[in-house]
């Protein structure tokens, strides 16, 4: 089992979803968690929810972690608060799906900053800090989108920038190495989370169901299905764990 009893981690995106549920489950396991999220009223919420468990978490928010400027506030909190940062968990973003020919340039450039820009600056912000703790590890979002084309929902923006991030995390592996830094990513399937609840919806019932059932798993994925893997990755159990890419999507990469 995971252990991250004596850890500093930062997780965005914890206003809900899998970002909350990543913080729950990171301070279930003895994580000191530092979230952040444009949501002000989600953030307070998952704080409250950890606190209520017993957790330690605080929240910046609402801060933008596209400028560089966000995401230095958001590291540098996490210092003052903790003393330093173990873990960044780069979760959070957002994006813009829709047909091929219907997808604007101003859509493109949309998810390559809310999903490829947001890893980028966050790790800037806390990779001294990394070095400085004489280690540890960051944790990508990626997705499957990044693998493979998608046939129910059209994600040429979120699948270009996710592919951005499985290269980018290959990268930081060469550069963590001297300074004992791991860089991992995870692949999720379809999460049902607030975001994609509206996607999911416009399926209608036939499609929810045909696209349920072209999974292995007979289900979409939830937050903790994520979460979960993530706190391993996380902990010191997972030490050897470097440069992988981790897809949590219930079997649908390997029996499409």
């Amino acid at each position: 089992m995971s252990d991250l009893s004596g850890k500093i981690a930062l997780i965005s995106g914890t206003g809900g979803g899998m970002g909350r549920a990543a913080a729950l489950e990171f301070a279930r396991q003895g994580a000191a968690v530092v979230g952040c999220d444009m949501n002000a009223e989600g953030a307070e919420e998952t704080v409250a929810l950890v606190e209520a468990e017993g957790g330690r978490m605080r929240s910046v928010h609402p801060v933008d972690l596209t400028t560089e400027e966000g995401a230095a506030r958001w590291a540098e909190d996490a210092v003052q608060a903790f003393g330093g940062i173990d873990i960044l968990f780069n979760n959070a973003s957002v994006a813009r799906v829709g047909p091929w020919d219907e997808v604007t340039y101003e859509a493109w450039k949309f998810s390559l900053t809310y999903e490829l820009d947001i890893v980028y600056l966050s790790t800037k912000a806390a990779w001294p800090h990394l070095v400085a703790r004489g280690g540890g590890v960051v944790i990508n979002t990626a997705s499957v989108a990044g693998h493979i084309g998608a046939r129910f929902v059209h994600q040429h923006a979120h699948g270009a920038a996710k592919g951005g991030v499985l290269a980018f995390t290959k990268q930081l592996v060469a550069s963590g190495a001297p300074h004992g830094i791991r860089a991992v990513s995870i692949s999720p399937g379809l999460i049902v989370t607030p975001a994609t609840e509206p996607v999911i919806a416009a399926l209608g019932p036939e499609g929810r169901a045909a696209m349920a059932g072209a999974n292995p798993a007979g289900r979409f994925g939830r937050p903790e299905d994520v979460a979960s893997v993530a706190a391993f990755l996380a902990s010191d159990a997972a030490g050897y764990v470097n440069g992988s890419d981790i897809v949590v999507d219930g079997g649908v990469i390997a029996a499409p």
